[in-house]
């Protein structure tokens, strides 16, 4: 056991003598994201490093504390990279520098853009070791796909929000950089936006990404140099238009990072009492009726909303759409939510497995205490 991970045992095995709680975090790049975080903090960024690389294997392995800047370089001078495009946060403590560690990119599972064309972060999460609220260092999967007899844990890390433990070192899958990408650009309405990638998604074109706001549908394709050619032409032929690569490029990196003018804007109106809402719903579901500003990206399935209407009402839209609401981001969360949580209220069995998992690796609740849930 290295120095590092020797320290987090013994302030686990403290604070569960003395009934403390404890905060995880690496670079808290992801702070505002969940429930109010409380407890004294649990730095992850000693358990720092690149463990093994196998680049013919298409697998690195990491400690939770690494920057996710690293995993990305060591990644790109290899032509490979993760192809969910996990968002890069600005760093609290460093401003101006990007933040994020592989632990908290696994334990938020936000991805972006590609996210409805490649998968999620939990489809590349092959192994994990975790450090649990009795002190106990566990691993779960390994290296490969299929590795996995039972229930796959190391997945399960995927957006807990470190309720289970702390994530000390994680294996994923990655892959190569694609040989070919094209932008476009439609004028179109919201409603035709998502007609358009309901009939597209259908067809066998490479997809990547999209995202549609103020009447622009943006389409990202990645490829085969051959796919992508033959794809622009049949798109042009539609009313498409090719964007220049470099501003494409930025569009691209200011979704993924959520820096463009959509969330600049929405951070503003943060300031004024709205909330930014992140709504999930079917990709072809119709359109969403809220009042105030919308981006929809992952070909229809997200729907980013800023508004200022009440929480009931906006997840009494969104399951009326089929889908589920949570409150992404707000300067006031509980004056938004009049005593309803961030995220979606679990069905009654869901909420059962939560707790019992929640009891099975943290008993004496030592761990990110109501992150995930105010009372779990």
């Amino acid at each position: 056991m290295s120095k590092a991970l020797n320290s987090l045992v013994e302030r686990v095995r403290a604070a569960r003598a003395d009934g403390r709680v404890l905060a995880i975090q690496g670079a808290g790049s992801k702070a505002f994201y969940g429930e109010a975080v409380r407890g004294d903090r649990l730095d992850t960024r000693e358990l720092s490093g690149i463990s093994s690389y196998e680049p013919s294997e298409l697998v690195i392995t990491a400690r939770g504390g690494t920057p996710l800047a690293d995993i990305e370089a060591a990644l790109a001078e290899r032509g490979q990279c993760l192809p969910f495009e996990p968002p890069r946060f600005p760093d609290p403590d460093r401003p101006g520098q990007r933040g994020g560690t592989v632990g908290g990119m696994v334990a938020a599972g936000l991805a972006g853009p590609s996210r409805a064309s490649v998968g999620g972060v939990r489809d590349y999460v092959l192994g994990a070791t975790l450090l649990n609220g009795q002190a106990e260092v566990l691993s779960f999967g390994g290296q490969v796909m299929k590795n996995v007899a039972g229930y796959d844990v190391s997945r399960l890390l995927a957006g807990s929000m470190g309720m289970l433990g702390v994530i000390c070192e994680v294996s994923l899958k990655v892959l190569p950089v694609v040989p070919a990408s094209a932008t476009l650009r439609f004028d179109c309405s919201e409603a035709d936006a998502i007609e358009r990638l309901q009939a597209w998604g259908g067809q066998p074109l490479p997809l990547q990404a999209s995202a549609w706001w103020q009447g622009a549908l943006v389409l990202r394709l990645g490829g085969a140099r051959a796919a992508v050619d033959a794809a622009v032409q049949g798109f042009q032929s539609q009313g498409g238009d090719v964007i220049d690569a470099p501003l494409a490029q930025r569009f691209w990196g200011g979704l993924r990072d959520q820096t463009d003018e959509f969330f600049d804007q929405a951070r503003r109106s943060l300031l004024d009492g709205a909330g930014l809402w992140r709504i999930s719903v079917p990709a072809g579901a119709a359109p969403v009726p809220l009042q105030g500003e919308q981006l929809i990206e992952w070909h229809g399935a997200q729907r980013w909303w800023v508004s200022r209407e009440p929480a009931a009402h906006i997840r009494a839209v969104a399951a009326r759409a089929g889908g589920h609401a949570t409150l992404y981001r707000a300067r006031d969360k509980a004056a938004l939510l009049a005593g309803a949580s961030v995220f979606e209220p679990l069905a009654a069995p869901l909420d059962r497995i939560h707790r019992e998992l929640k009891t099975s690796f943290d008993p004496d609740r030592v761990f990110n205490p109501g992150r995930l849930y105010p009372d779990l």
